[in-house]
């Protein structure tokens, strides 16, 4: 099967079942994906979050997404539990539909390490 076939019918899976799971049958879109990876690497699943701790959720997320890649690290959790990491390589210059691309990309191999597709 070629690698596009494959991630779009891995994607459509993940989508589907989170779909399902958290946002009653309504379509998640990528951003929706991100937060609810953000909250689950956070862990404080069954509370409600801030403005600007969605935003933070969602950096969360892009960076424990984009680790694998080189380009984040983790570092540390602070006093509340919050994961840090740091930057060790600029996200190279993509456009839109690339960068769509690679983070769907690294969502499934995200759910594809958590076992939640195979």
């Amino acid at each position: 099967m070629a690698r596009d076939q494959q991630l779009k019918e891995r994607w459509n899976a993940i989508v589907a079942k989170l779909s399902h799971k958290f946002a009653d049958g309504e379509i998640l879109d990528l951003d929706g994906i991100i937060y609810l990876i953000g909250v689950q690497e956070l862990g404080q699943l069954h509370r409600r979050f801030k403005k600007d701790e969605k935003v933070n959720l969602m950096h969360i997320a892009i960076c424990r997404l984009l680790e694998p890649y080189g380009y984040y690290e983790f570092d540390f959790f602070d006093d509340q539990g919050w994961p840090h990491y740091k930057v060790k390589a600029e996200l190279p210059n993509l456009k839109a539909g690339e960068q769509s691309v690679l983070m769907k990309e690294a969502v499934v191999n995200y759910f594809l390490e958590k076992e939640f597709i195979s």
